[in-house]
């Protein structure tokens, strides 16, 4: 399992939770970062993401697609924040 979706599993938060936190990545990811803010993680956790995401970004693309999502969503997220 993606390591991002298994600390977000790890702390309770449901499937469909994580499918919606994505869909909002995939079309917003500014937005997507107030969502992660509000499924009380705890922020010693909360780093530990953000440092696997920092680390290796390749992780977001992993669980997009382990979650049937639209990956090319989300580049063109990324692209539009770069403008």
């Amino acid at each position: 399992m993606n390591p991002i979706l298994a600390i977000l599993k790890e702390h309770n938060i449901s499937d469909t939770q994580i499918k919606d936190l994505f869909q909002t990545l995939t079309e917003n990811p500014l937005m997507a970062m107030g969502t992660i803010g509000q499924l009380g993680i705890p922020p010693e956790k909360l780093q530990q993401l953000m440092g696997l995401v920092m680390q290796n970004p390749a992780l977001i693309k992993e669980a997009v697609v382990e979650l049937g999502l639209d990956f090319s969503k989300v580049e063109a997220a990324k692209a539009q924040l770069q403008q």
